[in-house]
């Protein structure tokens, strides 16, 4: 594996890819990786893979790790935030990642720097309301990133339902020239959805955050059973989570995967999305509703 901490040199390893008429798939990430990330390589691996010939038939999977201050709000966990470098350089390799880009802050926003990319009406919505200039962090980093590596595709957990929505519209706006593909939650065997911001959690907290998952199924059962009012189903989903005291809700909503703007009509699908507060550590988590058939 190719470990490059400069914008130069990883510009370069992933041209060279490219001359050699390869597929890049790229996962950008902030460490503390566990298995929703490796999930997210292995999609990569998948979906960039062009078989020609038996010992040609894979393309090359580049990973970024770096924690990006400018989505971090004044009082979040930016300095706490885990890092295990070493840790999550073995698991690459072991997952035959061929390029990792770790650059500095430096390195990534020059002194100086004046110049910002906003998803004007998606930032302000579900994380971006509680998190005051958290998407802006996010969109001009996945900029910054998608200029330096150029990748064919890109690979982002659906677990941030509303950072894929917003890089969505940032690459159909500003034309990048990427695939976006959402994969899906990867849960512990008791449904709590997989986050670096897990390791924050006691005993007790880790048993508290499984509400989350708990409403959002009792979302999923009540659509199943023929429930469509979507602020019947909000307010049934918002219930469940009173139940676990300990536990402040930040938001449970029912929106439009694309534009997260709350839907009434459950016609044509929608996303269950909720953030809680366990202790002082914020998790998110949501699900999907299909498209009604017919």
């Amino acid at each position: 594996m190719r470990i490059c901490d400069t914008i130069e040199d990883m510009r370069a390893a992933c041209r060279a890819v490219r001359r050699g008429g390869k597929r890049l798939g790229f996962v950008p990430t902030m460490g503390a990786l566990h298995e929703g990330h490796l999930s997210l390589i292995r999609t990569a691996r998948v979906r960039t893979a062009r078989v020609r010939a038996a010992e040609d038939a894979c393309d090359v999977v580049a990973v970024s790790i770096f924690v990006n201050p400018t989505q971090f709000g004044a009082n979040e966990d930016l300095a706490k935030y885990p890092r295990d470098f070493e840790r999550d350089r073995d698991l690459l390799e072991k997952e035959g990642v061929e390029l990792l880009f770790a650059p500095s802050v430096e390195e990534m926003y020059p002194a100086g720097g004046v110049t910002w990319v906003t998803v004007e009406e998606l930032s302000g919505k579900l994380d971006g309301r509680s998190r005051p200039g958290h998407f802006r962090g996010v969109t001009t980093v996945v900029a910054k990133l998608f200029h330096i590596v150029e990748p064919d595709a890109a690979f982002f957990g659906q677990k941030d339902a509303a950072q894929v929505a917003m890089v969505r519209r940032m690459v159909r706006d500003l034309k990048f020239p990427v695939e976006i593909v959402a994969c899906p939650i990867v849960r512990e065997a008791d449904g709590l959805a997989m986050s670096s911001r897990n390791a924050y959690l006691d005993g007790a907290q880790r048993r508290q955050a499984l509400v989350l998952h708990r409403a959002l199924i009792r979302v999923k059962e009540l659509w199943e059973a023929g429930e469509r009012d979507a602020e019947k189903l909000g307010a049934a989903g918002r219930e469940e989570v009173t139940w676990e005291k300990s536990v402040r809700l930040d938001y449970f909503e029912i929106v439009d995967a694309e534009t997260l703007d709350p839907v009434e009509n459950l016609a044509d699908g929608a996303l269950v999305a909720a953030a809680a507060f366990v202790g002082p550590t914020r998790l998110i988590d949501n699900i999907l509703l299909p498209k009604c058939p017919g």
